[in-house]
């Protein structure tokens, strides 16, 4: 991911294009809240093997959303980076708010049982506007992730910074 996104933002800065850097989550995937009745956190509720195939079905969703040249990965647990070389503000706003819209659509079969529900927290960062090194980017990401997260959830925010 770090070498994707940096050679990303060289190809940026000579081309003089934008790139968007998205940071987004699952909600409530392994933290308890009281938030959902039945959805409090998909492991404890369903199981390990319930988390996994959650994440195997979003990275088929993510594999029919994103354009070839965007790139997905995995940042961590459920914490996902998307680049998106030449995609304008407006742009990755609409397709991450998309992406929202069928993340929560999105209803997983497990051993008998539907897990549904799911919500994603969406986190935009703009080349050259939020940062200009792929690290100033993905912390500006990373703190517009945070604000979603703190604005209730399941919801896509552009960084303010």
């Amino acid at each position: 991911m770090q070498e994707a996104l940096s050679q990303e933002v060289l190809k940026a800065k000579r081309t003089s294009r934008t790139l968007a850097v998205v940071m987004f989550d699952l909600d409530h995937f392994k933290n308890l809240n009281d938030t959902f009745d039945h959805f409090k956190n998909l492991n404890d509720t369903f199981g390990h093997d319930a988390g996994d195939e959650a994440l195997r079905q979003l990275s088929l969703l993510l594999k029919t959303t994103i354009r070839g040249s965007d790139i997905a990965c995995r940042y961590g647990g459920e914490e996902f980076t998307l680049i998106l070389p030449e995609a304008s503000l407006t742009d990755a706003s609409l397709r991450m708010e998309q992406l929202r819209q069928n993340l929560k659509a999105l209803i997983i079969q497990h051993q008998g049982k539907s897990i549904d529900r799911l919500s994603g927290s969406f986190g935009i960062a703009m080349y050259p506007n939020h940062g200009l090194t792929s690290e100033a980017l993905l912390k500006s990401a990373d703190e517009a992730l945070y604000q979603a997260k703190q604005a209730g959830r399941d919801r896509v925010i552009v960084t303010s910074i």
